[in-house]
């Protein structure tokens, strides 16, 4: 179910570790530039012609419902369970009117770079709606993904967590809120939207 756009939350930060990627895309700064041209593409108001030929997002198998739209199809190896995954993303609340809460692309290392987010898929260490999109994507691919609340935060520990800690505290307060979870508010308050690209794998040996 998708309404509007998303917000809130908690826990300190975990350790960044960068990967040694298999394969790589285009530099940061690119990368940054198709993904934004992509989002605003995406959100203009189509015209007739536009809509009747616009791509659908589609519900990936065995997901609990998450739905992906894939924005540039990757041309490298697909992870499988024990690969070490290294992507980019953006994250956004429904709930919040697609408000921004996390982006890996504002994590820097010490030369100024984006740090990428690195997950070993299987490890249910991420929140589900992630590891379903991944696990589907080839390296280089850019997907933007709908994750339901059932695939999403359960709790403040999984990843990926934002490191700013008002950024936690909006983003999970708004999730757990208890008073519109009681009022029955549970399906819509933990929708995400995911913009996410896969930029590397280190394959389990």
């Amino acid at each position: 179910m998708v309404t509007a756009v998303v917000a809130g939350a908690v826990p300190p930060p975990p350790s960044k570790t960068k990967a040694v990627p298999i394969a790589t895309t285009p530099p940061p700064t690119a990368r940054r530039r198709h993904l934004l041209v992509a989002f605003t593409a995406a959100f203009a108001l189509p015209t007739a012609t536009a809509l009747a030929a616009a791509p659908r997002f589609a519900e990936i198998p065995a997901s609990g419902g998450v739905k992906a739209l894939d924005l540039r199809e990757g041309s490298g190896e697909v992870p499988a369970d024990g690969d070490q995954v290294a992507i980019h993303y953006y994250g956004r609340l429904a709930a919040k009117q697609g408000w921004r809460f996390d982006s890996t692309y504002d994590h820097k290392d010490e030369t100024g770079d984006p740090m990428p987010f690195v997950f070993t898929v299987g490890s249910g260490k991420v929140i589900p709606g992630i590891e379903a999109a991944v696990k589907s994507m080839r390296v280089g691919g850019l997907r933007r993904v709908i994750i339901p609340p059932s695939q999403g935060y359960q709790n403040t520990s999984q990843e990926p967590i934002p490191p700013n800690f008002f950024d936690r505290q909006r983003l999970f307060t708004t999730i757990f809120n208890p008073t519109r979870l009681a009022n029955g508010e549970g399906s819509t308050l933990g929708t995400l939207i995911f913009d996410i690209e896969l930029i590397g794998i280190r394959q389990h040996s």
